[in-house]
C-alpha cells in the first residue's frame, strides 16, 4: 500500500474534524445525557489518532512503535489545540479545554490499545 493511501484515511477524518468545527454552536442535536460533547470529542480523536497510526507502514509500526504511538499521540493533540482555536472564531463556538483534555484522552486511549497488542502482552515486556 503507498503512502498516500495510508495517509488519505487521515486526511479524512482532520477534514471531517475541520468541518464539523466550522458549523455554529447551535446547529448540533447532542444527546442531552450531561458529558455527551465530551463522548463526541472522545470518540472522534480516537477515529484520528488510529488513522495516524494506520498512515504508518506495517514495518515502521512494528520496530519504532513508540515513535508511532508518540506521533500519533502528539498530532492528534496539536490538532486538537488548533481546533479549540478555529472555534473561537466560529459563532455560538467556545474554545475549552475541557474539550482539548477530551480529544487528548480519546487519542491516547487508542494509542495505549494499539500498543497493547492482541496477545495481552505489552511490547515494552515483549522486546526486553
Amino acid at each position: 500500500m503507498t503512502t498516500i493511501a495510508r495517509m488519505a484515511p487521515m486526511l479524512i477524518v482532520m477534514g471531517a474534524i475541520f468541518l464539523l468545527s466550522h458549523q455554529p454552536g447551535d446547529s448540533f442535536d447532542l444527546p442531552s445525557f450531561p458529558g455527551a460533547d465530551k463522548l463526541a470529542h472522545m470518540i472522534i480523536y480516537a477515529v484520528l489518532a488510529a488513522s495516524i497510526i494506520a498512515a504508518f507502514s506495517p514495518r515502521l509500526r512494528a520496530e519504532k512503535y513508540w515513535l508511532v504511538f508518540w506521533t500519533a499521540l502528539l498530532v492528534s493533540a496539536l490538532y486538537g489545540l488548533s481546533d479549540e482555536f478555529h472555534q473561537a472564531f466560529i459563532p455560538n463556538r467556545d474554545s475549552s479545554g475541557f474539550d482539548l483534555l477530551a480529544d487528548i484522552i480519546g487519542a491516547a486511549a487508542v494509542c495505549l490499545f494499539w500498543l497493547y497488542p492482541i496477545k495481552g502482552t505489552p511490547y515494552l515486556i515483549k522486546k526486553m
